[in-house]
């Protein structure tokens, strides 16, 4: 048994370590972000979610008349500022409960400062951007848990539930 763990820890070492790399060296544009789906300040929310809901997507980014960034709404959003501030989404319009300005990302951007942005800001969804800030994506949580899923280690990814392996101070009560 102690030869198989030395050989599960070494071979999870090595997939580590090329995590490590990958998420060091690799870009944003990896990790296959969607098309964005691109309204005005003037649209409604009920469009706006409309989209959401037939596009299956979590966010509209929403663009000047020069088809530049200038806001996102979100699922959240859609929680926060529609629903629970009790505004009815046939009348408000984007302009009104977006967020203005937001953080994007550009597509040479690394994954790991993508990572970096998402988990010290709170966000789940940030769009990217071309060099004249006009939307040509959107990252979300689920494309970097995606892209890790497909690099991360199998032998962590075809653990049963509840099969894990103890640190020699759980085995020992230590």
């Amino acid at each position: 048994m102690a030869e198989f763990l030395d050989e599960y820890s070494e071979s999870l070492e090595r997939e580590f370590r090329k995590l490590e790399e990958a998420l060091l060296s690799e870009t944003v544009s990896l990790l296959a972000p969607s098309l964005p789906i691109k309204l005005t300040v003037e649209a409604t929310v009920e469009e706006a979610i409309g989209q959401m809901l037939a596009n299956r997507r979590a966010a509209v980014v929403i663009v000047n008349p020069e088809g530049r960034l200038i806001g996102i709404f979100t699922e959240r959003d859609v929680l926060t500022r529609v629903v629970g501030a009790g505004r009815d989404p046939r009348a408000t319009r984007l302009g009104e409960v977006m967020t203005p300005d937001p953080e994007a990302l550009a597509p040479n951007d690394r994954i790991c400062y993508a990572i970096n942005r998402m988990n010290n800001a709170g966000y789940r969804t940030v769009p990217l951007v071309d060099s004249e800030h006009r939307p040509i994506g959107v990252v979300t949580v689920k494309d970097v848990v995606k892209w890790l899923a497909e690099i991360f280690p199998e032998a962590v990814l075809n653990l049963r539930p509840g099969d894990r392996l103890k640190r020699p101070t759980e085995v020992d009560g230590g």
